[in-house]
C-alpha cells in the first residue's frame, strides 16, 4: 500500500510489519520534496515518522484522543489522517495549515503552536472523559525542550495525583528543541538516553539464569519484580516513577515494532504512562542530518537534492538586532543576553560567541526568563530577552508584576513582531502593542529599519527604572534607509509638503510601516493633498511633540500592524482626547481576529494594508467631507 493509498488510520493498521519501512521511507520523501518547495519544519517530522505510524497503529483516532505539543511534529500525522491529496498547499494560503488544524481534520485536537502545552491538554481531556465515562484512551506527544517549560510540569504535577485514567505521554526525545535542550531534566534525559546498563543487566541475567534448572527461572522472575530499585541503581529514570508516572523506556524512536510493544503496554496499563522515545530530528535526510544548527528545524525553500536555500535571505532584521547587541555588549558588561530555547533564532548566538559567560538559555520557559532577568537587575546587570513576540504573551504576568513593579530594567527584544504570514494564526506577534500598552512604566520602541533599530536598542537599554520593549518583524530590512527630514524632541519627520502648516493629512507611520505610509502620502499627494508623515518610534510613551504635529491636521491617519484595538492608533486618540482635541482620525491595523496562514503580502492585504487600499479609503473619506477643514 503506498502513502496515496491511505485515507485514515484504519488503513495504516491493516498493514504487515513488514510494508512500514517501505511507507516510512515513501513518507519522508513526500516530506522532503514538499517542504523544500513550501518551506516549514522540516526535521522534527522527519523524526517523528515511526512514532506516529505506530501511535495510529496502536491507538483509534479519531475515538483515542492524540495531541501534538507545538504541533510543528504533526505533518507525518496529516499524511496518514487522510490529507495526502492536499499537503502540497502545505502552508500555502487557502491550503494546509503548518499545524494541526480542526477545520481539516478530526483527528486534530489542538491547535495553538506554542509549546509546553499538551500535557494540560491531555489532562483537561482525561477528566472529562472520566467524568462523562468515555472509555477513550488520551496521548500527548511532547518533545524534550517542550518538557523543560513551567507549564509542563504543572500538568505532569496534577497527572501523577491521578492515577485511575488511561492517559499516555510520549516524550520525542531528540535532544532538541531549536537549539539543544538545556536544563536539568535535558541531562536527565540524556542520562536515560546513553545509558544502556539496565537493558544490558537485564538481558545478560535472562540468559545465564534460564540455563540454571529449577532455580534459574523463579530467581530470574524476582530480579525482574526487583527492577524498579534495579532501574533506579542502573539508570537514573526514578524521577518519574517518584512522581507517580510507570515509565517505558528509553524506546529506538525509528523500530516501528518496538515503539508498538511499548505503545501497547502503555495502552493497556488504565493508569497515567510515560513512553520515552529517542528519535533523530532530521533522519533519513543527509543535509538535515549534518546541520550542526538545528537540523532542519524550520527552513524556507530549499533545493532538496543539497538542501541549499533558493534564495539567501540578507541584511535581516534579526542580523540587524544582533550586530547592534554585540556593538552594545562591547561597551557594556553589565550587558548579558537571555534566549528561551531560541538562541540562532533569534540572533543571539553571535552573542554568546563574543560574550559566552553573558549569555544564558532557560529552555522554552518565557515566564522563568522574563523574571530571571528581573532578578538580575537587582544585582547589577541590564537583561536583553529576545524572544518571539507572540512567544512574550505567555510571561504578560511576569512583565507586569516583575519587572514593572519593581522598576527592573529589563529590556524585551520581538522578533517575528506583526504580521509573519506562513506560519498562521498563533505565530502572528500582533498583540504586543496593544497588550503591553497597559504596563506601567513600560517604554516601547518600534523602529523602521536597521539604523533606526540600533538606536532604539541603545536607548531601550540605557533604561533602568522600568522594562523597555524593541520590536521589529520578520525577514529582510527595507531595501532602502527611511531617512528622517527632520527631528522634532524625538519625532522623525518622514514627508512632508513645502508648506507644512497647511498640511491636510498627517500620517503616523508604526515601526515598518514606513516605507508603506510612503507610499501613501506619495498617492495622496499625487491628487494634491497636503501630507506629512512622521514616525514617533518610541510607541509608549508617545513623545509630547507628536500633539503638536497632530493639532495643525485636518485628518490623521496611523498605520501599524498590530491589533487596531488598543494599539497605537487607539493611544494617538487617546493623547488628543486628553488634551481636549477633538481630531478626525482613521486607524489602520489588524482587525480584531485570528489572521489565516499564507505569505505576508497576501494576509497585509486580506487587512486592507496595502497602500492602494489605504489611499482609497483615505481618499473617499477626504472626499465625504468628513473631516475638519
Amino acid at each position: 500500500m503506498q502513502l496515496r493509498d491511505i485515507s485514515g488510520p484504519a488503513d495504516l493498521r491493516r498493514l504487515e510489519p513488514a510494508d512500514l519501512a517501505a511507507l516510512a521511507a515513501e513518507i519522508r520523501e513526500t516530506l522532503i520534496t514538499t517542504v523544500a518547495r513550501t518551506g516549514g519544519h522540516l526535521g522534527p517530522n522527519l523524526g517523528l515518522v515511526e512514532v506516529t505510524l505506530a501511535l495510529h497503529r496502536v491507538f483509534d483516532s479519531p475515538q483515542d484522543k492524540i495531541v501534538f505539543d507545538t504541533g510543528h511534529q504533526a505533518y507525518v500525522h496529516k499524511l496518514v489522517t487522510g490529507r495526502f491529496q492536499d499537503f502540497s498547499t502545505l502552508r500555502q494560503r487557502d491550503g494546509m495549515s503548518g499545524y494541526p488544524s480542526r477545520s481539516e481534520s478530526v483527528h486534530d485536537i489542538v491547535e495553538n503552536s506554542h509549546a509546553s502545552t499538551s500535557l494540560s491538554w491531555i489532562d483537561g481531556i482525561a477528566d472529562a472523559f472520566k467524568l462523562l465515562g468515555d472509555d477513550a484512551r488520551v496521548v500527548g506527544v511532547i518533545g524534550d525542550g517542550a518538557m523543560t517549560g513551567g507549564m509542563a510540569w504543572e500538568a505532569l504535577n496534577n497527572i501523577s495525583g491521578k492515577q485511575d485514567r488511561p492517559l499516555v505521554i510520549v516524550i520525542n526525545d531528540n535532544g532538541r528543541s531549536y537549539s539543544p535542550t538545556v536544563g536539568g531534566l535535558a541531562h536527565h534525559l540524556s542520562t536515560l538516553r546513553t545509558s544502556g546498563g539496565y537493558e544490558k543487566f537485564l538481558a545478560w541475567g535472562k540468559r545465564t539464569l534460564q540455563r540454571t534448572p529449577v532455580v534459574g527461572r523463579p530467581v530470574f522472575r524476582l530480579l525482574h519484580g526487583l527492577k524498579r530499585g534495579l532501574k533506579d541503581m542502573v539508570i537514573p529514570q526514578g524521577m518519574f516513577q517518584d512522581l507517580g508516572l510507570k515509565y517505558i523506556g528509553p524506546i529506538d524512536g525509528h523500530d516501528v515494532s518496538a515503539l508498538e510493544a511499548a505503545f501497547v503496554r502503555a495502552r493497556d496499563f488504565g493508569g497515567p504512562v510515560l513512553v520515552h522515545c529517542i528519535t533523530a530530528k532530521g533522519r533519513g535526510y543527509a543535509p538535515a542530518e549534518a546541520d550542526a544548527a538545528d537540523h532542519f528545524h524550520g527552513i524556507g525553500a530549499i533545493n532538496a537534492e543539497t538542501g541549499k536555500p533558493l534564495k539567501i535571505v540578507d541584511n535581516t532584521w534579526t542580523q540587524a538586532f544582533s550586530d547592534a547587541l554585540i556593538s552594545i555588549g562591547h561597551k557594556r558588561s553589565d550587558v548579558v543576553a537571555i534566549t528561551a530555547a531560541m538562541l540562532a533564532p533569534t540572533g543571539l548566538d553571535r552573542f554568546a560567541e563574543k560574550f559566552p559567560q553573558r549569555t544564558f538559555d532557560v529552555g522554552i520557559a518565557e515566564q522563568h526568563a522574563a523574571t530571571s532577568a528581573a532578578g538580575m537587575t537587582f544585582a547589577g546587570l541590564h537583561p536583553v530577552v529576545a524572544v518571539y513576540a507572540t512567544f512574550l504573551n505567555r510571561a504578560f504576568d511576569q512583565v507586569l508584576m516583575d519587572c514593572a513593579l519593581h522598576r527592573a530594567g529589563v529590556t524585551f527584544v520581538l522578533d517575528r513582531a506583526g504580521v509573519t504570514g506562513d506560519d498562521g494564526a498563533s505565530h502572528n506577534g500582533v498583540w504586543d502593542m496593544a497588550a503591553f500598552q497597559v504596563v506601567p512604566h513600560l517604554s516601547m520602541f518600534a523602529p523602521r529599519d536597521g539604523l533606526v533599530l540600533q538606536r532604539a536598542l541603545e536607548a531601550a537599554t540605557d533604561i533602568s527604572d522600568g522594562p523597555s520593549i524593541v520590536r521589529f518583524p520578520k525577514g529582510s530590512l527595507p531595501p532602502v534607509t527611511v531617512a528622517a527630514r527632520s527631528h522634532a524632541d524625538g519625532l522623525d519627520v518622514l514627508d512632508e509638503t513645502k508648506d507644512a502648516s497647511a498640511a491636510d493629512i498627517c500620517i503616523v507611520s508604526i515601526g515598518s510601516m514606513a516605507v508603506l505610509s510612503l507610499d501613501v502620502a506619495a498617492r495622496l499627494k499625487s491628487v494634491g493633498l497636503s501630507v506629512r508623515v512622521v514616525d514617533p518610534v518610541r510607541i509608549k510613551p508617545l513623545p509630547a511633540s507628536l500633539l503638536d504635529e497632530l493639532a495643525g491636521a485636518s485628518l490623521v491617519v496611523t498605520i501599524e500592524d498590530g491589533v487596531r484595538i488598543g494599539g497605537v492608533g487607539e493611544a494617538v486618540a487617546r493623547l488628543l482626547r486628553d488634551n481636549g482635541i477633538t481630531q478626525s482620525q482613521m486607524i489602520f491595523g489588524v482587525s480584531d481576529s485570528f489572521l489565516d496562514h499564507g505569505a505576508r503580502a497576501a494576509v497585509l492585504a486580506s487587512q486592507g494594508l496595502t497602500p492602494e487600499q489605504i489611499s482609497v479609503a483615505v481618499l473617499d473619506r477626504v472626499r465625504a467631507g468628513e473631516f475638519r477643514s
